[in-house]
C-alpha cells in the first residue's frame, strides 16, 4: 500500500504543477492591443471658403450706393447694441489700381461718421479681402448673391467668425422674398432669428462732419 502511495503522490504533484502552470499562462499572459495609426488630419477649411461666390461678378456694376438693410452676426457689439443700430449707407468706387474703395456713412453719438476702407480684389471673382494690421486680422469677403440694381448679399469672415449683410439699392425695395432668402441663408450659417439685426431705412447721413472722417475697420 505504501508503494502505491509512493507512485500516486508524484503523479498528483506533477498534475498540480502542470495545471498551475497552464493557469498562469492563461491568466497572466495578456495580448497588447495593436497601436492604431491616427487618421491623417484633414486640411483646415475656413467656413467662408465653402460659400460659393455669385457667378460672373462684374465689380464695375457693384459700384455706387448701397443701403444696409439687415445683418446676421454673432458679433458681441451687435448682440449688446443691436437695438441701437443707426442707418448706414455704403458707396463703392472702383479705383484705377483695381481695388474697391468703400465709404461707409453712419451716425455715431448723434454725428455723421465716415469709415474709409479698401477691398482688394482676389484671383477668384466675387471674393475680396480687407487687409488688417496682421494677416490673421484680414477679413475675407464673398459676394454671395447680387442683382446689381436691386440687392446684394455679402459674407464677411474675420478670425473664423462670419457676418452676413443684406444691401439694397433703395430703401423702398424691401421685398418679402428678398428678406426671406436672406434669413434662410443666415440660418444655414447658424445665424437664426436671434442673430438678425434690421437696420433703419430712414435718416441716412448726408454731409459728413470732416472732423470725424476716420480710416479703420468697423466692429462688425
Amino acid at each position: 500500500m505504501a508503494g502505491v502511495w509512493r507512485c500516486v503522490l508524484p503523479v498528483v504533484m506533477l498534475m498540480f504543477v502542470c495545471l498551475w502552470g497552464s493557469a498562469e499562462a492563461v491568466g497572466g499572459a495578456r495580448s497588447r492591443p495593436r497601436l492604431q495609426r491616427r487618421p491623417p488630419k484633414k486640411p483646415k477649411v475656413d467656413p467662408v471658403d465653402l460659400i460659393p461666390a455669385a457667378q460672373n461678378i462684374d465689380i464695375q456694376q457693384m459700384t455706387g450706393t448701397w443701403y444696409l438693410l439687415n445683418t446676421a452676426s454673432k458679433c458681441s457689439y451687435l448682440i449688446n447694441h443691436g437695438t441701437k443700430v443707426e442707418p448706414t449707407v455704403v458707396t463703392l468706387t472702383l479705383s484705377p489700381e483695381q481695388t474697391l474703395s468703400v465709404s461707409t456713412k453712419t451716425r455715431r453719438n448723434h454725428q455723421c461718421w465716415e469709415i474709409l476702407q479698401v477691398y482688394n480684389l482676389t484671383p477668384t471673382p466675387g471674393k475680396l479681402k480687407l487687409k488688417g494690421a496682421r494677416p490673421e486680422l484680414d477679413t475675407e469677403i464673398v459676394i454671395g448673391e447680387v442683382v446689381y440694381d436691386s440687392y446684394a448679399i455679402m459674407y464677411y469672415q474675420k478670425r473664423g467668425q462670419i457676418t452676413m449683410k443684406l444691401y439694397g439699392r433703395s430703401v423702398d425695395n424691401l421685398s418679402e422674398p428678398m428678406l426671406t432668402k436672406f434669413e434662410q441663408l443666415a440660418e444655414k450659417q447658424g445665424l437664426g432669428l436671434a442673430y438678425l439685426f434690421p437696420f433703419p431705412t430712414y435718416s441716412h447721413c448726408g454731409k459728413v462732419d470732416q472732423n470725424h472722417v476716420i480710416n479703420c475697420v468697423p466692429v462688425c
